[in-house]
């Protein structure tokens, strides 16, 4: 029989675990029902190893408490069964038989722990807490994995500008509090480090920080890498998965481009956020969760609940507090210290150095401040890293930049503005700016800074005389 002692502390839901419970003793079945839901777990009573090996069918759990002596089917057999479904199942033994053999045979099934009847509720607490901790550990273990193998050089905010000043007190803001985020800006702005940033200054900074694309997914396994999957539930699922959400428990998601997300996949995330439970494909049975979600997207949401691509009551839940980030073009200003910063990444003289003028060239950092940047940081980061690559040594001269930089530095020096019209100059910039660009008339004239009626109006005009690409 099991023995309880009064004002034994009670587990908290959050950190409740998925039982799978086995004894052939109704008593103890009663009992430990009971238990181990006031405990704030998710409790699976069987019978027998048989009506176990059931229920491991159908559903996954994070542990199991098995007698070893059942008619039928006995715990080994069970505990053998469950790890075939799921090697992660943690298992403990609890037996009538305090014997030396019994031990060791569960010993070699990977039993996590062995307790002989009749046990205290505040050993099983102690053991649970161990698999808690246990699981917790090795989320974080493929969390910081996963981080490794994406992650591109230090979490850092660089910069000075307002916008990315904003930026930083809204995260200091919002961090504390356990609120949906949704970050929005351009494609290469850094919507990933101000997630992170988000998560290192929270009370979940020393849980898992686990990031997934959602553009980058096949829509036929979205449910499966989000949620999990038991083995079997589909061609080609040789063994039980934990989906991204039971890998960031206790931490935070990051919810990259939400808005490429098919609809169908738009309404289980819905119901995962508002119930705060998952379900693996499939099992029958959802469990908690306790993942703090923050979002991305480049795309205008509002538009898409318009045009009917995203719903909008998803919208309203990921949007508690939106952080919008802005382009590099508005913050050129910061372009030298995020050169600099880039820099250090693929060149370790750099650090040395220490100043962007004594690692630039004048020509080459005027080249990089003058550029419009349409593919923001993430563009400036190919750029040093290609410069990188060319150079010598320091300083980076304008010829080590891309092709792009290094003819626009050539032609720039050729200009000579001697007594022309004011008309004649803007033909004479549009006229480059079009060569550097193949004829491209938009991007001429986003890097002009002017609308693409203005560049039609000169193309038109006598004096401007260039070849007209397509």
């Amino acid at each position: 029989m099991i023995k309880k002692k009064k004002n034994q502390t009670k587990s908290l839901p959050n950190n409740g675990l998925r039982i799978l419970f086995a004894d052939d003793e109704p008593t103890l079945q009663e009992i430990m029902h009971v238990e181990l839901t006031e405990m704030g777990h998710q409790a699976t009573v069987c019978p027998d190893g048989i009506t176990a090996c059931a229920a491991l069918d159908m559903n996954s759990y994070d542990c199991m408490l098995v007698d070893l002596d059942m008619p039928g089917m006995n715990g080994i057999d069970v505990i053998k069964y469950a790890k075939d479904l799921n090697p992660a199942i943690e298992a403990i033994v609890l037996t009538g038989k305090s014997s030396l053999e019994t031990a060791v045979a569960a010993l070699r099934q990977g039993v996590f722990d062995y307790i002989t009847k009749p046990c205290k509720l505040i050993e099983l607490t102690a053991i649970f807490d161990r698999v808690r901790e246990k699981i917790s550990l090795n989320n974080q273990l493929k969390a910081m994995t996963r981080r490794l193998s994406a992650v591109e050089g230090e979490p850092e905010m660089v910069g000075n500008a307002d916008g990315i000043e904003n930026v930083r007190k809204l995260i200091r803001k919002v961090a504390v509090t356990n609120s949906t985020v949704l970050i929005r800006g351009e494609t290469g702005t850094g919507k990933e480090l101000a997630a992170r940033a988000v998560h290192n200054q929270s009370p979940r900074a020393e849980q898992p920080f686990v990031a997934v694309n959602c553009g980058a997914l096949p829509e036929n396994l979205i449910e499966s890498e989000l949620f999990g999957h038991r083995k079997g539930a589909f061609t080609g699922a040789d063994e039980s998965r934990q989906g991204l959400f039971e890998v960031a428990s206790g931490g935070t998601l990051f919810l990259d481009e939400v808005g490429e997300l098919p609809k169908s996949m738009q309404a289980k995330l819905l119901r995962v956020l508002e119930s705060g439970e998952v379900r693996r494909v499939g099992d029958n049975e959802p469990f908690k969760v306790d993942v703090r979600i923050v979002c991305a997207t480049h795309r205008n949401l509002g538009e898409m609940v318009d045009e009917g691509d995203f719903r909008e009551d998803l919208m309203y839940r990921i949007n508690a507090f939106q952080i919008e980030l802005p382009a590099l073009s508005s913050r050129k200003n910061d372009i030298p210290e995020l050169a600099m910063h880039l820099l250090k990444r693929f060149m370790p003289e750099a650090y040395a150095a220490g100043k962007p003028e004594e690692c630039f060239t004048q020509e080459a950092m005027d080249e990089l401040q003058s550029h419009t940047w349409p593919g923001n940081v993430r563009e400036l980061a190919n750029v040093i890293e290609h410069a990188s690559i060319l150079a010598e040594g320091l300083p980076i001269e304008l010829e080590t930049l891309p092709s792009q930089f290094a003819s626009r530095g050539r032609s720039s020096k050729k200009l000579s503005f001697g007594p022309m019209t004011l008309k004649a100059i803007e033909s004479q910039a549009i006229e480059e700016s079009l060569e550097r660009h193949n004829g491209d008339k938009q991007a001429a004239a986003d890097e002009l800074g002017v609308s693409i009626k203005t560049i039609y109006n000169r193309l038109n005009a006598p004096q401007l005389s260039v070849k007209r690409a397509a």
